[in-house]
């Protein structure tokens, strides 16, 4: 077989996104997503795989900045549109194209490379850890009650066209996001994604609707969702799919629930993407009715690992010698001392001194956000303790004080 891989040119965007769709099922996206993705790709950092005039891989990147444990937005490529022809499997050609896009996201100098997945064990021969999780809640309305913090009715909530309520949404997000580790703050053309809403999104439920919540004036949080009217002999059991909550303060987070939990004719909220640490689960009077699962959503991949380790802050004071493995990017192996004070100030330089913990760039990956603690690696052998006290040391500094999350994806 004789392939070619090479940067995509803008002229061949349709037949490259093409193959892409049919990768993944042959459902084509509806024309404003493709609009969209056409305006957002980065052709220059978009890459596939050519045999003769067919097109049979497909990988992009995004450039953006990622949120850090102590409120650092790092720059990261958020790679993207992964696919490789049901024709062409094992090939290679999946591993040629992480080999090409993680050299050239090292020749650009960012330190971190995240990815979400499509299937989890696809990524980590690459050096990708799971370290973000995302909570799915479906909320019984009729059985669960909220109990509200006080100023929550000082709130004013008004309905707003989700088109043109655009740039108050992304005042309120650009915020929300160096507080938020896992959070990426993007680039302009970006804040169209969302309040993108094409019919395939929908699922019989009403087009996206927006509130914003207000206080003397100013805009201090939104709610973007959907009603899906739903009746049987009973009445009616509508449903309401929460797309983003996002608020500054509790009582206006409590405000814009309460307005879900509280529409007519609906008896249930829907909730597909929410942080683990939710204060909402602090809000409502039986979680148990509020049918909790978690699942991984962000990969996180140190390119350049001395700069990405020294990107973020540390809780605790810390001073570690790794021994890291990374097969695929062999310039990350070795001996690195990491130390870090209560200031926040991070070194992590290359040193002959005794190791304390050996792991591989994939455990750092998955601790880096501080959402996977370094001690529960270390129980499942994936973290072997070389000085007695090291896995303790390290598993404080990493932690985060608020989990890690994806809001949005990419």
């Amino acid at each position: 077989m004789t392939t070619e891989l090479r940067v995509l040119r803008p002229s061949e965007w349709n037949e490259w996104f093409g193959s892409l769709e049919l990768a993944f099922g042959g459902l084509a996206e509806s024309p404003e997503e493709r609009e969209l993705w056409d305006a957002l790709t980065e052709h220059e950092r978009s890459i596939g795989i050519w045999d003769g005039s067919d097109v049979v891989g497909t990988a992009g990147a995004f450039s953006f900045r990622l949120a850090v444990p102590g409120g650092a937005l790092v720059p990261a490529a958020g790679v993207t549109m992964v696919s490789v022809a049901a024709t062409h499997r094992r090939r290679g050609l999946l591993t040629s194209m992480m080999r090409r896009q993680l050299d050239d996201v090292r020749a650009l100098g960012e330190p971190l490379a995240v990815l979400t997945a499509s299937e989890p064990a696809i990524y980590g021969r690459f050096g990708y850890g799971a370290a973000t999780k995302q909570m799915s809640l479906e909320i019984d309305t009729d059985r669960v009650r909220l109990t509200v913090p006080d100023g929550t009715d000082g709130i004013r909530l008004r309905y707003a066209k989700p088109d043109e309520a655009l740039t108050t949404i992304e005042g309120v997000y650009e915020q929300l996001v160096a507080g938020r580790p896992g959070a990426p703050a993007h680039g302009p053309g970006w804040e169209r994604k969302a309040v993108l809403d094409p019919e395939s999104a929908r699922r019989g439920a009403s087009p996206l609707q927006c509130v914003l919540a207000e206080r003397d004036g100013g805009v201090v949080g939104y709610a973007t969702f959907r009603n899906k009217p739903e009746w049987d002999a009973a009445g009616p059991k509508g449903r309401i799919v929460a797309d983003d909550v996002s608020a500054l303060d509790p009582a206006a987070y409590a405000a814009l629930w309460r307005f879900l939990f509280e529409i007519d004719l609906t008896s249930t909220v829907e909730a597909r993407n929410r942080p683990v640490d939710d204060a909402l689960l602090h809000l409502v009077s039986d979680v148990r009715r509020c049918n909790i699962t978690v699942r991984d959503s962000l990969y996180v991949r140190l390119v350049e690992l001395g700069a990405a380790l020294e990107a973020r802050a540390y809780r605790a004071p810390v001073d570690v010698v790794f021994e890291v493995t990374d097969a695929f990017c062999p310039w990350n192996e070795g001996r690195w001392r990491l130390t870090a004070d209560a200031k926040g100030g991070a070194s992590c330089k290359r040193t002959d001194d005794p190791a304390d913990l050996a792991l591989s760039v994939r455990e750092l990956g998955a601790a880096y956000l501080g959402g996977t603690s370094v001690d529960s690696l270390a129980r499942a052998g994936r973290v072997r303790e070389l000085r007695a006290g090291a896995v303790d040391e390290a598993s404080l500094a990493f932690s985060s004080a608020v989990e890690p999350w994806l809001p949005r994806g990419f």
